[in-house]
């Protein structure tokens, strides 16, 4: 298992007439998560895309528990709790400045090769990485 925490501070815009952080940022949030693991491993999107591979979502879940409003500082829990094969698990717990859990979340990517424009497995270096630190 590996996780990373990250801050992430509510705008305004990220907010709905209910002044609650509007349900479908936290996809963004999480995606924020997912970046800043993968970069911590020493992976990157850039380079991920760059020898050949995409990484699309095909399956996001949110339980939301309690909101959260303009200005709290959030924490993103993002967890990957197993090696990836052609699909990547990220788990997700967000909370508030008072440490309250606001959702739990999971999204599932798949590797896509795209020469082939079809669903592979984990290049090797991807692998690797993840090896050296899911524990």
């Amino acid at each position: 298992m590996y996780s990373l925490e990250i801050k992430i501070r509510v705008r305004y815009a990220e907010t709905d007439q209910m002044s609650f952080v509007y349900y479908g940022v936290y996809a963004q949030y999480f995606e924020v998560g997912r970046v800043e693991l993968l970069r911590s491993m020493g992976l990157s999107y850039k380079e991920i895309e760059k020898t050949g591979y995409t990484l699309p979502v095909v399956n996001m879940n949110i339980n939301y528990k309690k909101p959260a409003f303009y200005d709290d500082e959030l924490t993103i829990k993002t967890t990957v709790k197993e090696l990836p094969s052609t699909k990547i698990t990220f788990n997700y717990e967000t909370f508030n400045d008072a440490g309250d859990l606001l959702n739990v979340g999971e999204v599932i990517l798949v590797f896509v090769n795209n020469e082939t424009g079809k669903p592979c497995f984990a290049p090797d270096f991807i692998l690797d990485k993840f090896k050296e630190n899911v524990k």
